[in-house]
């Protein structure tokens, strides 16, 4: 594997420095911040929370991620027909579209998936490392 997505939230507990993040996923994060990717489909999520009242910005969405991408800036990992396509061909025990997508950049992008979902780190489709801390 070349580098990380970062899941949705993990990004949005990376920023926010919430205690939720694994001390193990922040150290990779700043070890490799190089090397780290960013998909679409996690502003999109954060937009999506963020309009249904379910996390807080602060300010509008256009303004946070533009500021999100100055703290912390990631590679994108932009849609493509081949992830569009990969996300029919993984083997996931649930139907979250926004999981699918993220499995499937990360299988296209070759790239090691931080994330806390159980569902996603019990899959055989990624390879993923646990980001949630211990504590919780």
């Amino acid at each position: 594997m070349t580098g990380y997505l970062l899941d949705t939230h993990v990004w949005f507990w990376y920023l926010l420095g919430r205690d939720e993040l694994a001390g193990s996923a922040r150290k990779v994060i700043d070890g490799s911040v190089e090397k780290c990717w960013l998909s679409p489909i996690s502003v999109w999520e954060v937009g999506i929370l963020h309009q249904r009242g379910k996390i807080q910005l602060g300010k509008e969405l256009r303004q946070w991620v533009e500021e999100a991408g100055r703290k912390l800036p990631l590679q994108p990992a932009p849609f493509s027909e081949e992830i569009s396509l990969a996300t029919f061909e993984i083997d996931l025990s649930h139907a979250d579209p926004a999981d699918r997508f993220l499995v499937a950049t990360a299988l296209v992008y070759g790239l090691t998936l931080l994330t806390a979902d159980r569902r996603l780190l019990a899959s055989s489709s990624v390879e993923t490392i646990a980001a949630r801390s211990k504590r919780r």
